[in-house]
């Protein structure tokens, strides 16, 4: 980049850099990255891209933001500051920042990158935003990284909300699958890279959400997705149809309980599985798997067979 464009950066950000290397690092891509190094002599050093900067700042962002938080709202819970949290580092959000900061036209891209044009890529320009917050701290520390973070961050977009008095949007739906399933008593899913396929550019990620219940050693599947990155595919997996998958995660525990309460009949067993099954027809009452459940538990459970007939009715219509 030339000296006049760094310049031009420096202004935009307020941040002016002693080591202008590291804010060349943070504006390269992996495609410039990797295109440089096959023209080069396979002797010269490894060329330096923004993925490991871009690591760093999501840490150094998420730091900041949290502690700002803490101290700005004492009164709000857990789950409250994570909700906020969360949408402000999001990508949504970020990529806001990204373009007001015009960082698009500051991107060192690899031929194939440029003509899928890369320069307004939502990934590539959040993913560029998060790598220079690690420059700037690399350079010089936490307080003019946390100075950018409240400027251009934090402070407007907590600003617009109080002003507005909108609600936050859900961005983050592995913490609200989360918080639901600790309300209901159930563990957490994890989650699985299946797949990664396509070009260094244009990469897809393949997620599944794994649930393991009480008494279970194998996690069961309950959602796959797809993203750009492995965050937004994690995000998907969680996002998809959150009332079956916590209806699904309940009915795993029926069946559990249904199999060990029919061999040794054990009234708890039994009188637990009817406990998650009306908290399952709560969650979904229109789930087909419901009704089968209800239809198993009346008849391995009461040997009432009219019941029983009836469940597995609605569960075919």
């Amino acid at each position: 980049m030339k000296s006049r464009d760094i310049a031009a950066l420096e202004e935009s950000l307020g941040y002016h850099f002693l080591r202008p290397e590291l804010i060349e690092q943070a504006l390269t891509h992996t495609s410039h990255a990797r295109e440089k190094e096959a023209a080069q002599s396979a002797e010269l050093p490894r060329v330096g891209d923004n993925e490991q900067f871009e690591f760093l700042g999501d840490a150094v962002l998420g730091f900041v933001t949290g502690e700002e938080l803490f101290h700005r709202f004492p009164h709000f819970r857990e789950g409250e500051l994570s909700k906020v949290r969360a949408h402000l580092v999001s990508e949504k959000h970020l990529i806001q920042v990204a373009q007001q900061l015009d960082l698009g036209k500051y991107l060192h891209l690899g031929r194939g990158e440029e003509k899928s044009g890369g320069r307004n890529k939502t990934t590539l320009l959040v993913d560029a935003l998060e790598a220079i917050l690690a420059a700037i701290y690399l350079d010089g520390g936490i307080d003019p990284v946390r100075r950018f973070i409240l400027q251009f961050i934090l402070e407007p977009e907590l600003e617009h909300l109080s002003r507005s008095g909108k609600r936050l949007p859900v961005n983050d739906y592995k913490s609200t699958l989360q918080e639901q399933l600790q309300a209901i008593g159930l563990p957490q899913p994890s989650y699985v890279l299946v797949r990664e396929q396509g070009p260094e550019h244009k990469k897809q990620f393949t997620v599944e959400a794994h649930f393991r219940g009480l008494d279970r050693n194998t996690p069961e599947f309950v959602g796959r997705a797809e993203g750009s990155t492995k965050k937004n595919a994690e995000q998907e997996a969680a996002r998809r149809d959150p009332n079956y998958l916590l209806a699904y995660c309940l009915l795993s525990e029926i069946n559990l309980d249904l199999y060990w309460g029919g061999f040794d009949h054990n009234p708890a067993r039994r009188e637990r599985a009817r406990v998650a099954l009306e908290q399952a027809e709560r969650i979904s009452p229109d789930a087909g798997e419901v009704h089968l459940q209800k239809g198993a538990y009346a008849y391995h459970g009461f040997r009432d067979y009219d019941q029983a007939l009836s469940e597995f009715s609605h569960a075919v219509d």
